[in-house]
């Protein structure tokens, strides 16, 4: 299992304002002594405060070294046939009603 994580660095790139931390955080005082934080008020960043796209970008990128890109291209070949075959049908269905 991989972790994605909004950094540190991508907080002060995109400017991302901080919310109210978790009180009993144990985890908060070596973070905050780390970054320079007050450890008597923690605090945190929601990925979700990142533009759609960014987050998107952003997840793509951390997702795309576990693709298999020939298991994919078979997939969305299946899933195009998918799609046309009832259009034809359809059509088809159509021709003869008229």
């Amino acid at each position: 299992m991989t972790r994605v994580l909004l950094t540190n660095e991508q907080r002060i790139t995109y400017g991302l304002p901080p919310a109210e931390g978790k009180a009993g955080d144990r985890r908060w005082p070596a973070f905050a002594a780390k970054y320079g934080f007050d450890p008597a008020r923690p605090v945190q960043w929601e990925v979700e405060a990142l533009e759609r796209d960014e987050l998107h970008a952003l997840l793509m990128a951390a997702v795309e070294p576990y693709v298999d890109r020939e298991a994919l291209a078979e997939v969305l070949a299946d899933e195009q046939r998918d799609r046309v075959l009832p259009q034809a049908v359809g059509e088809r269905i159509a021709e003869g009603v008229r």
